[in-house]
């Protein structure tokens, strides 16, 4: 049975389209933050203002609040984040995608994190479904792979 997957990543991570397309080829529904499938474009800081890594905290609060722009990407990605029965937490990644992970864990949806090496230790990682160490782990998790995925190995 497909699964509907958010995937939580940041902009920088440039494994986010692969990961995007192999879940969509293995039979899930994916939604993607940079191309959401409701028309809205992916959200990014630089449409508000390209001098955005410049803002005060009064600021960013201010824009973050008030701003059409960051208004409709937040509904977009809620909106997706709703929509889904899993998370995927594609690491490296920043703030945004970890609260959207927590969101999901407190919400109890299954969420899943794809880690590498060299990524720093979480301890809260353990509020995750699952932590796996490669895509393949992930596709097996998604088809009800036992959760220690080491021991299928």
């Amino acid at each position: 049975m497909p699964n509907r997957i958010y995937v939580a990543s940041s902009w920088r991570n440039p494994q986010q389209p692969a990961v995007v397309a192999r879940l969509r080829a293995e039979g899930h529904e994916v939604y993607d933050f940079r191309n959401p499938t409701n028309g809205v474009p992916g959200f990014a800081w630089s449409e508000i203002d390209p001098d955005w890594q410049a803002w005060s905290a009064a600021e960013y609060r201010r824009l973050l609040t008030t701003h059409p722009i960051a208004a409709r990407g937040f509904v977009s990605d809620l909106r997706g984040m709703q929509w889904a029965d899993t998370c995927v937490l594609l690491l490296p990644c920043g703030r945004s995608a970890h609260l959207e992970a927590g969101w999901f864990c407190g919400a109890g949806k299954r969420c899943l994190i794809l880690t590498q090496d060299g990524e720093e230790p979480e301890l809260m990682a353990l509020l995750a479904t699952d932590i796996c160490i490669s895509l393949d782990e992930v596709v097996r998790a998604l088809d009800g792979a036992p959760r220690s995925l080491a021991a299928a190995e």
